[in-house]
């Protein structure tokens, strides 16, 4: 099996066998993310994932625990071929826990609520959804290409569905300027789709992006260690979503942070205190992704 380009996955998919359903992302315009900018995004081949799906059978089936379906949104892939790829896992990998996919809000309004649950019952367990902010002038001028409502209703047909979400936050999106109202926004998201995971990346910016031209010119800034600890005080605090596992313990973060709404936010946030009041933040050469 060769993979094609680089390859990208959530963290918590690190020892999962990645299995490329499709090549790139089929938005790719996001002005931060550099990822599948090198790929021209296509669905492969029935016959090619199979060959992928046989070849890991026969090598490792007795090894793989999860299944990731790559790259960017593989949920964009018509509903009988997921249905036949995640029946060959389920037949073929006899000690596999769980498959899950990136998607797009677009990918689940795309699908009804009866493919949805055809899909899950299929095994399909959870879905990636990379919100970014619930602020919807924020994700216009990212060019996200779905609106806060749009990421909310897809959440709750997800929930209706019986396939848990887990949704990624990048903090710094709205700059200085916009740090509370990307906060709240993106709280009242959460709070409107209570997933079952969240999760908060600190806005790192590559070379060579959109972002990164606007930061080079003035447009943006990014925020500073203290200003990334407010703006998470402020989501924080904003929050009212029971149940929802938090982290943000990204390799990007300033302050590492891992609870379950609601319980654990007073403790989160004497956690946030303490770090600003010590200045203990990892540093900026530990946070290089």
């Amino acid at each position: 099996m060769v993979y094609e380009g680089d390859v990208y996955r959530p963290p918590s998919e690190a020892h999962s066998l990645i299995i490329q359903v499709t090549i790139g992302c089929s938005h790719n315009t996001c002005t931060f993310c550099y990822m599948y900018t090198d790929k021209r995004f296509r669905i492969r081949k029935r016959e090619e994932i199979l060959q992928d799906l046989e070849e890991c059978s026969r090598l490792y089936k007795n090894y793989v625990r999860r299944v990731f379906f790559a790259d960017g949104d593989a949920l964009i892939v018509r509903t009988e071929l997921l249905l036949e790829l995640l029946e060959y896992v389920r037949t073929h990998f006899p000690y596999a826990e769980r498959v899950t996919a990136y998607g797009t809000a677009s990918d689940v309004l795309r699908k009804s609520e009866d493919e949805l649950k055809a899909l899950r019952a299929a095994g399909l367990t959870m879905v990636y959804l990379g919100a970014e902010s619930g602020d919807d002038d924020i994700l216009l001028h990212i060019k996200k290409g779905q609106t806060a409502q749009e990421l909310i209703d897809a959440g709750q047909k997800l929930k209706r569905c019986g396939i848990q979400t887990s949704v990624t936050l990048i903090s710094g999106l709205g700059g200085p300027e916009g740090m509370e109202r990307h906060a709240l926004a993106s709280a009242r998201l959460i709070n409107e789709m209570n997933p079952e995971y969240a999760s908060i990346l600190s806005l790192q910016v590559p070379e060579n992006t959109p972002m990164a031209q606007e930061i080079a010119c003035g447009e943006m800034r990014l925020l500073t260690a203290d200003e990334t600890v407010d703006e998470t005080e402020i989501f924080l605090r904003a929050i009212d979503s029971p149940g929802t596992v938090f982290r943000s313990n990204h390799a990007s973060n300033y302050v590492a942070l891992a609870g379950t709404f609601n319980q654990d936010i007073p403790a989160m946030l004497a956690q946030l205190e303490e770090a600003k009041k010590r200045r203990q933040y990892r540093p900026d050469w530990m946070r290089a992704l």
